[in-house]
């Protein structure tokens, strides 16, 4: 589905944790809204992958090199991006940690001090960052957020810890930031078709016998559409949630699984 042009025009956007997987296509499904982007990530490769990926679509890409988990590699992107642009109307928080995929009673405390220093503590930092800019602009956080708090799964204790906490979060700073006309979402997938997860699917078909396409239709079997979502669906939620067309919605969390969990 080709995007309706302009949901983001001339928007400046900044997105943390810019990968291979939905940091790239939230990247390049903002420039076709129309938006010019500030990427953050730890590795600058990456970065000018994607900044050549939004410059071919004829938007403006800056990026940065950060480390969120720190106040100075964050105090420098938002300086960066007021440098560069003069103005950002959307902070997107799409940081990620691989989860430990062991019970809590088997999970290193160091792992979940981690992931909840960049998950939850790296947003919350930005968000403070950026709130100045944001006030300004009357602009939208998004907080990229995950089905596991629909869930209660053993391997995924520590990843919901995280991002239970990131939830309750995003709604408090909804309601502390909304006097000043910042709307804070989030955005919870499930699964996420693309890149990352097709290779992980590859390395369970190897190890287990059967191919991509039956431990595909196996994961998408507990969903009301029967398939996975993309990361461009994905992308496309936070972008409504960022854009003039959700100007009511604040504190509130969409869920992007094509009905595998109901909320």
């Amino acid at each position: 589905m080709s995007a309706p042009a302009g949901l983001l025009h001339d928007r400046v956007v900044v997105i943390s944790g810019v990968g291979p997987g939905l940091g790239r296509t939230l990247a390049v499904r903002c420039a076709e809204h129309g938006a010019d982007v500030v990427l953050a990530a730890r590795t600058r490769e990456r970065l000018d992958e994607v900044a050549a990926e939004v410059t071919a679509l004829g938007r403006r890409a800056l990026g940065v090199p950060t480390d969120i988990t720190d106040d100075e590699s964050a105090a420098a992107l938002v300086a960066a991006a007021a440098e560069e642009f003069g103005a950002v109307h959307v902070l997107v928080n799409n940081a990620f940690s691989v989860p430990s995929m062991k019970p809590l009673a088997r999970t290193d405390f160091q792992h979940i001090r981690d992931s909840v220093e960049l998950s939850v503590l790296g947003a919350l930092r930005l968000t403070q960052l950026f709130t100045p800019a944001l006030a300004e602009a009357k602009g939208a956080v998004v907080n990229i957020n995950s089905m596991v708090v629909r869930h209660s799964q053993e391997q995924y204790g520590s990843y919901k810890i995280a991002k239970s906490a990131l939830l309750s979060m995003s709604q408090s700073l909804a309601t502390e930031l909304g006097p000043q006309g910042i709307r804070v979402n989030s955005v919870a997938p499930g699964y996420i078709w693309g890149p990352i997860l097709r290779s992980y699917f590859e390395h369970q078909a190897g190890k287990y016998g059967t191919t991509v396409e039956q431990i595909y239709e196996h994961t998408a079997a507990a969903s009301d559409l029967r398939r996975l979502p993309t990361t461009e669906e994905i992308a496309d939620a936070v972008i409504f949630l960022a854009s003039p067309m959700a100007s009511a919605i604040t504190g509130q969390c969409l869920d992007v699984n094509c009905g595998e969990f109901h909320h």
